[in-house]
């Protein structure tokens, strides 16, 4: 699996140390962080929409409301610009200048197409849901044509890639280390609460263990 070669969009200008092109470590980025920003243009004007993605191979995918203006401009071939970011933890230094956080973050390029076939929508859905929720799609009410009808999917090849990532302690000045305050890192991480009953579940349902079991941006 070849890596992804840098491209004047996705080369590291500034702390370029920071940057990698491997395929394995922007993948992971990706799996472990489904919630992703979407950039496109529409009559000239930028926009950045908020969604979830999912990836199966080199594609990802997006869905959401046939009638989205997002959805209805992008589904029709459109370059797109996918971000992902996961705050890791905030770093705190001995010079204001000097603080930053720790994060793992991916920006993607593609031409993002609709899905036009039932089954085809369908199939990615499902992926979708079981990797969040291994096993739950089988469990569920089968969907609807009309559901179907009423769901846009876009799927893009990722054509272009690079992930940027920070991690350990401040970076300070040499003549700084004596300095005499806290420095350090403040871990930052995204957790699951406890699952809560809809108010209408029929008695005796039990929660699935892949509910409890849920492990995502790690």
């Amino acid at each position: 699996m070849s890596d992804f070669t840098p491209t004047t969009r996705t080369k590291l200008k500034r702390n370029y140390k920071r940057g990698a092109y491997d395929r394995e470590t922007v993948y992971a980025i990706l799996d472990a962080v489904p919630h992703c920003h979407v950039g496109y243009v529409i009559d000239g004007q930028p926009y950045v929409t908020p969604t979830l993605q999912w990836r199966e191979g080199d594609r990802v995918y997006w869905h959401g409301s046939s009638a989205s203006r997002m959805l209805r401009t992008v589904e029709t071939g459109v370059p797109v610009c996918l971000t992902v970011s996961t705050l890791d933890g905030y770093v705190l230094a001995r010079s204001a200048f000097h603080h930053s956080v720790n994060y793992r973050s991916v920006m993607i390029f593609g031409t993002a197409h609709a899905l036009t076939g039932a089954d085809e929508k369908e199939a990615a859905l499902k992926v979708m849901m079981e990797q969040l929720f291994p096993g739950r799609w089988d469990a569920l009410r089968p969907v609807t044509a009309q559901e179907l009808k009423a769901t846009t999917v876009v799927g893009m090849e990722i054509e272009e890639a690079a992930a940027k990532i920070r991690t350990g302690p401040p970076v300070d000045d040499e003549e700084d280390y004596g300095w005499d305050v806290w420095a350090g890192v403040l871990p930052t991480a995204l957790t699951k609460g406890a699952p809560i009953d809809d108010p209408r579940l029929e008695d005796g349902v039990p929660v699935p263990e892949n509910v409890t079991g849920f492990r995502r941006a790690e």
